[in-house]
């Protein structure tokens, strides 16, 4: 039978499409512009007549009706890492949250720690070979197909072909729809001068030739920017996003130096522009993989120079960071900072930034304290931490005594509350 015969037997309306999902059932979903709107869309008009199903995912970016307290018993969201969609769900008890590094969120589905029994995913237009490329979000949505009963896809000709471990084939896919919709945009984030100063400390100690892995957020953006005028930088991250799209455009980016996938920049999901969503397509420059390749600690390592940058909340003394949640008020998740900490901290030249703010809350807060607030989920450890980077300098930690941390600390705070640090350090005993 033909992959054109196999295609239209597939394919059906989203209503009809989401009828693979059962009772009981958790149904894994992509990272952010992976997810299928439609699919999704459908399947909360349908939520009512469903019992106990769970929606597992990473970083959704719409809001779905299923986003609802009072039908948790019929379809519930279970967050691998909150976003602005489902916080409010976390914090209020009605959404459940999963704790785990992003590189190891493959090998919990691989072993069922994780269930995963349907999967519903965003795809490219069918290639001649009844291919289609997952290009948005391969991350832990490959290792959930392998497992799941049933794989959906929603195929829209916005989402780009592009190439690496994130294709499926027609005989894979049990239900597909289309749409024609355009994919979900997200912009830089705002970039002020706090962001700007802690850019420009980074910036100035990425050298030539160094691989990239960029997080998410105006500070890890206002780094990019700083970076036009540097010469064969590489890319080995975790997000794509237009930040480094910026960087390629400027001759920045060749990946000419990489000595691990030279001439390749490598990541699991894309988040950015209608224009970057078209230099993905067919990009011979760009793979995307699953997330337990970008992001193993030891595979990104290899790159020699790897120069990671990724945002906390808060940090104390010894250099716990607290990146996810206000005390114990889920925020965020992990996602893939550990993982790229000790990535960068494997590599041959390599360095690990933490950046963040001073202060928060207008100068009212120090985001430097003596100890986490009580409840804090640690995200990177005392062990992993290097290079803290605030508005006031760089403290590097790595390989020092608690003493040297405490100091180094006190000394890129905001000077308003550098005393009662300093005394708050001599009651630990430790200055």
């Amino acid at each position: 039978m033909s992959v054109q015969t196999l295609y239209q037997q597939k394919r059906m309306s989203a209503a009809d499409a989401i009828g693979v999902v059962m009772n009981g059932d958790t149904v894994v979903v992509p990272t952010a512009v992976g997810e299928p709107p439609a699919l999704l869309t459908a399947l909360s008009s349908a939520r009512r007549e469903f019992r106990n199903v769970t929606v597992s995912q990473i970083l959704p970016v719409r809001k779905y009706d299923y986003f609802d307290p009072e039908t948790t018993g019929h379809v519930r969201h279970a967050a691998y890492f909150f976003s602005g969609i489902s916080r409010a769900g976390g914090q209020e008890g009605w959404t459940d949250f999963i704790s785990a590094n992003f590189s190891e969120l493959p090998d919990l589905l691989n072993r069922k720690l994780l269930p995963a029994d349907v999967v519903l995913s965003m795809a490219s237009p069918m290639d001649a070979y009844g291919f289609f490329s997952l290009s948005l979000a391969p991350d832990y949505t490959m290792a959930a197909i392998a497992q799941a009963r049933a794989v959906v896809l929603e195929v829209n000709p916005n989402v780009p072909f592009a190439n690496g471990n994130c294709h499926i084939h027609i005989s894979q896919v049990t239900a597909l729809t289309e749409s024609e919709d355009a994919l979900m945009e997200v912009g830089l984030p705002k970039i002020g001068p706090v962001q700007e100063a802690i850019g420009k400390y980074v910036a100035d100690m990425i050298p030539d030739g160094a691989t990239l892995q960029i997080g998410y957020g105006g500070i890890p953006d206002a780094v990019v920017m700083q970076l036009t005028h540097k010469h064969d930088l590489g890319v080995h991250t975790e997000m794509i996003g237009d930040g480094i799209m910026t960087l390629v455009e400027a001759g920045a980016i060749t990946n000419r130096k990489k000595n691990y996938l030279p001439g390749k920049m490598v990541a699991t999901f894309a988040l950015g522009s209608k224009k970057l969503y078209e230099f993905l397509h067919r990009n011979p420059a760009v793979e995307m993989h699953p997330v337990d390749f970008t992001n193993d600690a030891y595979l990104a390592g290899k790159n020699d120079n790897l120069h990671a940058i990724n945002a906390t909340m808060q940090i104390d003394f010894m250099g716990q960071c607290g990146s996810e949640s206000l005390g114990f008020t889920p925020y965020s998740g992990t996602g893939g900072q550990t993982d790229f900490v000790r990535s960068a901290n494997r590599s041959n030249g390599g360095k690990a930034f933490i950046v963040l703010p001073s202060t928060a809350k207008h100068d009212t807060i120090s985001r430097i304290v003596p100890v986490l607030s009580p409840g804090t989920h640690v995200s990177t450890s005392k062990n992993d931490i290097n290079y803290v980077v605030t508005e006031y300098g760089v403290a590097q930690l790595r390989g020092k005594t608690a003493r040297q941390r405490c100091e180094a600390l006190i000394a890129i705070a905001h000077p308003n509350f550098r005393g009662e640090l300093r005394d708050a350090a001599r009651s630990m005993k430790l200055l």
